[in-house]
């Protein structure tokens, strides 16, 4: 298959990642609103990017704070701060991995498995406001293209 943009009909504005960006930035501003507005998670001054973090350890996507800068593209300070943030909050914690003490897992505590569910419905919400106008047939299709652009990297 050849390129899908020329220098002809390429736009720095106007493009898939641009556009990409652009949803993931509102989205997370939106997700953000939520949980400000929900009294249980704004007690704890949980951001959509720690959300984010909790869910893949939640979803056990990752299991240290290197598959998470993997993940996420986050440089290892970066990653520190957000995790010693979580670690404060009292919804993560780190454990020295039992057949390898160099390394150092993370996990929900008790608390943020608690707080997980809520926050995912308020994830959830937040996409399907963002999806609307759109068929299921469309969301999936959407999925799908977006692992193959992803399969690329």
């Amino acid at each position: 298959m050849g390129a899908f943009y020329t220098a002809e009909t390429f736009t720095a504005t106007r493009n898939v990642f641009r556009l990409i960006s652009r949803v993931k930035t509102e989205a997370l501003a939106a997700l953000e609103e939520e949980l400000a507005k929900d009294p249980e998670v704004s007690a704890l001054e949980v951001t959509a990017a720690q959300y984010v973090i909790i869910a893949t350890l939640a979803e056990q996507e990752a299991f240290s704070s290197a598959q998470l800068c993997k993940f996420f593209s986050y440089d290892a300070g970066a990653m520190t701060r957000m995790v010693d943030r979580l670690e404060a909050k009292g919804l993560v914690r780190r454990e020295r991995d039992s057949e390898d003490r160099r390394l150092v897992n993370l996990e929900l505590t008790e608390s943020g498995k608690a707080l997980f569910p809520k926050m995912k419905l308020l994830s959830m919400q937040v996409q399907n406001r963002f999806l609307v106008g759109l068929s299921q047939q469309e969301v999936q299709q959407l999925e799908k293209t977006l692992q193959k652009i992803l399969a690329n990297t």
